[in-house]
């Protein structure tokens, strides 16, 4: 028997006798990084709108010291959570609470701390997708808005938010995906996800490799089709790409269109007054 055959037929076996855990992690995979990736783009919205506040070297101290503050914590966050891996990100969050409290105080759940930890690492690299989306949208628009009467949140929401997004959204659909891969890091917080049921099928059978092979099937599956769907997304919001131009006004469509059926007498009777004539 090749070796390909072999690999065949024990990536069969494993299959048919360990599917429900295979599809149980892909379910929790799934999940935690759409979840993540949700609440981490609430994050990211919050701190781009919050890092892009403008202010004026004649505003009041009070406002220009809290803006910049504010500014500050946003760019720390962003760093430490940017700078450093997910995994570490994982165990420090996790284990730090109860090492500082002594035992005293610690998650729930294994799902918080994860949940916790996606989002935030999500959010941080989406406060900088949110902030280039804000500033890439024309001054133009900021300033109109502003003219007619437009608060700076009321022109955020309604103007510049609504543009934004648009060029943001393939940026989000790359951390979903990104996450979708991600997750198998929070094995190391005991997180039951796909990598996770690749270990455990692997620590009862030992057969390291073809686990793997279903494992790279089943991660490239799951982003293939977020690709896809993601990608179709876009696609109905960017509209249709083909337009016509209108080549004359149709309201000049309705001149002449519509008669009074007692409008050619009264036009005669009048004629007649005038020149006597019928």
């Amino acid at each position: 028997m090749s070796k390909f055959s072999q690999l065949l037929q024990d990536v069969l076996r494993l299959c048919s006798k360990y599917y429900p855990i295979y599809l149980s992690g892909m379910k929790n995979t799934l999940l935690l990084a759409l979840i993540g990736t949700v609440l981490g783009c609430v994050i990211g919205f919050v701190c781009g709108v919050l890092n892009t506040i403008p202010f004026d070297p004649r505003d009041p101290f009070r406002k220009r010291a809290l803006v910049k503050c504010v500014r500050g914590v946003i760019r720390a966050y962003v760093e430490l959570f940017r700078g450093t891996p997910m995994v570490l990100q994982a165990v420090f969050i996790y284990y730090a609470l109860p090492y500082f409290t002594d035992g005293a105080a610690r998650f729930s759940s294994v799902w918080a701390a994860s949940i916790l930890v996606v989002s935030v690492n999500t959010g941080a690299y989406m406060t900088e997708s949110v902030r280039g989306g804000i500033i890439s949208v024309d001054p133009g628009q900021v300033e109109g808005a502003m003219a007619i009467g437009l608060t700076h949140v009321q022109a955020m929401m309604y103007v510049i938010l609504p543009q934004a997004v648009r060029s943001i959204l393939p940026q989000i659909g790359n951390n979903f995906i990104i996450n979708l891969k991600d997750t198998s890091v929070m094995f190391m917080i005991s997180f039951t996800d796909f990598f996770a049921a690749h270990r455990g099928v692997v620590g009862a059978t030992y057969l390291y490799f073809p686990s793997a092979v279903i494992e790279m099937i089943g991660y490239l599956t799951m982003t293939l089709i977020s690709s896809f769907l993601l990608r179709r997304m876009e696609q109905r919001l960017e509209g249709s790409s083909s337009f016509e131009l209108v080549v004359a006004d149709p309201l000049t469509l309705t001149s002449g269109v519509y008669r009074n059926p007692g409008s050619d007498e009264l036009f005669r009777e009048r004629s007649r007054d005038y020149t006597g004539k019928d």
